[in-house]
């Protein structure tokens, strides 16, 4: 019969809640969670609990809200006796002493197939370098960033047409039932782990300039970046001097090529060029008005 693990979980955002929700459904005990404070949201900046805290509280679990795991922090989890720490997307470092408190140290879940994409932006990462796969890792945590050995991994195929929001959303789900995977072998003893093998690549945090279109790229290239950084911090390119965000791009087939960086309208298709064929704008954010499909936001700057 499996053991049942006392378990502290760290997380922040919307990705990490499948795996709170699995975990507090499974025969283990989440006795705290630990997340980011509230912080401010929107356009008046209101303070807003994380996604995990707010479904931490609607299932009545301790919460610690800090966004540094030091102090005051360190000794609320200390003293709820956790035999293993579980983290994904928590957003702040784990170091000792905190590291070593639970009796089997922390796992974490990453989304990415460790080594490759090392870093708090692997899922963005990976689909702004063209990868045709990713998946989730499930890794003993180290002082090192996302080195430890790993417990169990799973591999999930990139659509071409895939945003970054998306693929999250569907890892988060599948990460999450290898994560309780992994949690009730290390309850019952059966788990190993192996080192990691390969190539390292770091998916450093991704900065609004990330999101900068360069049509002098071919194709692919932009619209890779595009889906990359759908829907955070968003791609965007600058049209007689005004910012406009694009949401939703697709490469044009079939149609004479662009200058790179010139816009067209073929038929009811806005085109863009690029290095090889043209991009088609689907949908679009212009500067001050809500996001709009881009054959509309065309004839609005044409016929203002």
């Amino acid at each position: 019969m499996m053991s049942s693990l006392r378990l502290v979980f760290a997380g922040s955002p919307a990705a990490a809640v499948p795996s709170l929700s699995l975990l507090a459904e499974s025969p283990h005990e989440i006795v705290g969670v630990v997340t980011r404070e509230d912080s401010p949201q929107g356009r008046r900046g209101t303070l807003t609990a994380t996604p995990v805290a707010v479904e931490a509280e609607r299932r009545g679990i301790p919460v610690i809200k800090a966004n540094r795991l030091v102090g005051d922090a360190t000794e609320r989890v200390q003293q709820l006796r956790p035999d293993l720490g579980v983290i994904v997307a928590y957003g702040g470092l784990v170091r000792e002493p905190l590291l070593s408190t639970p009796r089997l140290g922390w796992i974490n879940l990453h989304f990415s197939l460790l080594p490759r994409w090392r870093g708090a932006a692997p899922v963005q990462r990976a689909i702004m370098a063209g990868d045709d796969v990713t998946g989730a890792t499930v890794f003993q945590l180290v002082p090192e960033l996302d080195a430890g050995d790993v417990f169990g991994r799973m591999t999930e195929p990139i659509g071409a047409h895939q945003t970054a929001g998306r693929l999250l959303e569907s890892l988060s789900s599948s990460g999450a039932e290898l994560l309780l995977r992994v949690v009730d072998a290390l309850a019952d003893g059966t788990a190993r782990a192996e080192a990691q093998v390969g190539d390292v690549t770091l998916a450093p945090k991704l900065t609004l300039h990330d999101g900068l279109l360069d049509f002098t790229q071919p194709a692919h290239v932009v619209h890779d970046l595009i889906r990359g950084v759908t829907p955070e911090p968003g791609a965007f390119t600058t049209i007689d001097g005004a910012r406009l965000k694009v949401i939703e791009a697709a490469i044009a087939r079939d149609v004479p090529r662009l200058a790179p960086g010139v816009f067209d309208l073929a038929g009811k298709s806005v085109l863009v060029g690029t290095a090889t064929e043209p991009l088609e704008l689907l949908v679009v954010h212009p500067a001050g008005r809500k996001a709009m499909d881009a054959a509309s936001w065309w004839r609005g700057r044409v016929n203002p």
